[in-house]
């Protein structure tokens, strides 16, 4: 993760990006095309363009790096979610608000969800256990929604919620596999089928 010593000034800027910011993003671009494994510091630093005590004075290491990239998106999307879980609609229209904005984001996203999943058994297990904790959140506000609409006589209740959010997610997780930005159906596409589908199966008959 982003170490404590990025507080106090803040970092200076090279074309309007920050030197984290840079290693981000140049991380992110190498893991997709040589693989984490096949990347070194050194090929990061160099397509960053900071020197390695820069990069040592954000990241401890490559793998804070991984652990970085996922997590970025990861707090945006949780923060999304806390939006949808606020709005003052029904519970089924907030459910398919919130399954659209996670398939767009993730596809939005999907060079870091694709590393990211190709990658996370490379994670240190402390890192490991931060982005399962952080994913639990998740799941378990989605979760919370699913429950308040049973509750309400929405949703069934012969389906458990936690069924319901691991098909949900077990789908959304899968993503990477297979769409392509050159593929027949857009991320909004996607994203409204996917919504749809889900809470037709959920709804209470």
């Amino acid at each position: 993760m982003v170490q404590e010593r990025r507080r106090g000034r803040p970092p200076a800027t090279v074309n309007g990006r920050t030197a984290p910011e840079r290693l981000l993003d140049a991380a992110l671009q190498l893991f997709a095309e040589k693989g984490f494994e096949g990347t070194s510091v050194q090929d990061v630093v160099r397509a960053a363009g900071v020197t390695k005590g820069a990069m040592y004075h954000y990241f401890a290491s490559k793998d804070d790096l991984l652990h970085e990239i996922y997590l970025r998106v990861l707090r945006m999307q949780t923060e999304r979610l806390d939006a949808v879980v606020a709005m003052d609609l029904p519970v089924a229209e907030r459910v398919h608000a919130a399954v659209v904005d996670v398939v767009v984001t993730t596809i939005e996203n999907i060079e870091s969800a694709t590393i990211f999943f190709r990658s996370l058994h490379q994670l240190a297990d402390e890192n490991q256990r931060q982005v399962r904790r952080e994913r639990r959140r998740y799941h378990e506000t989605f979760r919370a929604l699913i429950v308040e609409g049973q509750r309400e006589g929405a949703f069934r209740e012969d389906v458990s919620a936690e069924l319901s959010v691991d098909y949900c997610f077990g789908s959304v997780h899968h993503l990477p596999m297979w769409w392509r930005p050159d593929g027949p159906a857009s991320a909004a596409e996607v994203a409204r089928t996917f919504a749809d589908l889900f809470v037709a199966g959920i709804t209470a008959r």
